[in-house]
């Protein structure tokens, strides 16, 4: 199943419990605007190579589209389709003024120079000007994309407007507008979501959890977690996992992973499959690696009591079946890793009032609003009897419905 086609299911079950009207409905399953670019860059050798560009915007009835900028060389426009549309849903979910988008240039910026990176940036920024914006479209970074590509956009966007916006992506370095503690939020916005729901499920103090996937937000809840006294018994990266039930030391772990390049061969741990990492013995469950790990095959072998879903589209929706029916609470991606778009628009409201905020009142912010949405998301689930990602789409598809709603009555009204 492809990941588009994943994300529409997705919606279809959702709307089965918010009635929607067919032009929403309808809406809801349609981009608004693709955006489609070739534009030419420079080569450090003089030679001018043409690039690839896009940019989906699925939906801005709530506010201005939303989404990262991705580099990558095997762009699969079905997924950047579906990471708009979640976009839309996550923005929703934790109740911030945003739509949803993606895009980004089919590139490997491996086999490019930093300049050469640099004047592809601010050539795609020029190709696309038009439709981005502080109040229309803002991006921000993905993968292969990082603070100061996101400062070469916001700087190439104000030649071409004329005057500076720094509020046109979010993501930047400090020294550019960027927000303090943006870039450990997704970890952090994931730990404030699992502190709600180890509260709510009656956890206790203390778990046993895995961490799949040690990247920049695998990282940090996983030393988030470790610092709150729970234990680590299970770490992977993309060449294998590894498994301890003594606990392993983050960041020793860190620094090896650091050094060696692997987590493999970690003093005081086993070596063990990704499918294995899965399915050991655990309290909970954190996957922050790649889309479709948690199958129907491996769901019914899942010990984890709570799954907390840092990557895009870990869990297959055959598999969210049986661990409703075995009562195991998975936490679904669009509320757990919302901490990263919460922590933009913080960075967006600082810039438009020209403001900058402390790391503890950022994170004051943040904490906030994912326990906020956190309680929204427990409380539909129950009042509808579903799945915790039913309740997430189901909240918020009927904030997206309601503001289509009034738009189209104002569109119609003015007509």
């Amino acid at each position: 199943m492809s990941v588009f086609t994943n994300a529409m299911q997705q919606l279809d079950r959702a709307t089965t419990f918010a009635r929607l009207d067919p032009f929403t409905l309808e809406r809801m399953h349609r981009p608004e605007r693709i955006i489609d670019v070739e534009f030419p860059v420079v080569m450090d050798d003089g030679t001018v190579k043409f690039f690839h560009g896009y940019r989906v915007q699925w939906n801005d009835a709530r506010g201005p589209f939303k989404g990262g900028i991705r580099f990558h060389s095997q762009v699969e426009m079905d997924e950047v389709k579906a990471l708009a549309f979640w976009m839309t849903i996550k923005c929703a979910v934790v109740n911030i003024p945003y739509g949803g988008g993606k895009g980004g240039v089919t590139v490997d910026p491996k086999k490019l120079s930093k300049s050469e990176l640099e004047r592809l940036t601010r050539a795609f920024t020029r190709a696309i000007a038009d439709v981005i914006g502080s109040d229309k479209d803002v991006p921000a970074p993905d993968v292969n994309t990082n603070p100061e590509i996101m400062d070469w956009l916001a700087d190439e966007y104000a030649h071409a407007l004329g005057h500076q916006d720094l509020a046109v992506v979010t993501g930047k370095s400090l020294a550019h507008g960027g927000s303090e503690g943006r870039g450990t939020a997704t970890g952090q916005g994931a730990f404030y979501v699992f502190e709600a729901y180890r509260s709510a499920l009656n956890l206790g103090a203390s778990l046993r959890i895995a961490v799949q996937g040690f990247g920049n937000a695998g990282q940090s809840i996983a030393d988030l977690l470790q610092r709150a006294g729970h234990k680590i018994v299970a770490l992977s990266d993309s060449n294998g996992a590894i498994f301890s039930k003594e606990g392993i030391d983050i960041q020793a772990a860190k620094k090896y992973k650091a050094k060696k390049g692997v987590l493999a061969g970690f003093p005081g741990s086993e070596s063990k499959t990704q499918e294995e990492l899965l399915t050991c013995d655990c309290d909970v469950l954190v996957p922050s690696a790649l889309e479709n790990q948690l199958t129907a095959s491996i769901a019914p072998n899942v010990k984890a009591k709570l799954i907390l879903e840092i990557a895009n589209g870990p869990t297959t929706p055959e598999a969210d079946i049986e661990f409703f029916k075995r009562r195991i609470t998975v936490v679904p991606d669009v509320l757990a890793n919302a901490g990263g778009v919460a922590t933009s628009y913080f960075e967006w409201v600082q810039n438009k009032k020209q403001e900058h905020w402390s790391e503890p009142e950022v994170f004051e912010k943040l904490e906030r609003l994912m326990a906020e949405a956190s309680k929204a998301v427990r409380q539909t689930a129950g009042k509808y009897q579903v799945t915790e990602r039913q309740a997430a789409f189901i909240l918020a598809i009927e904030r997206v419905a309601e503001a289509e709603r009034a738009r189209n009555q104002i569109e119609v009204s003015a007509n």
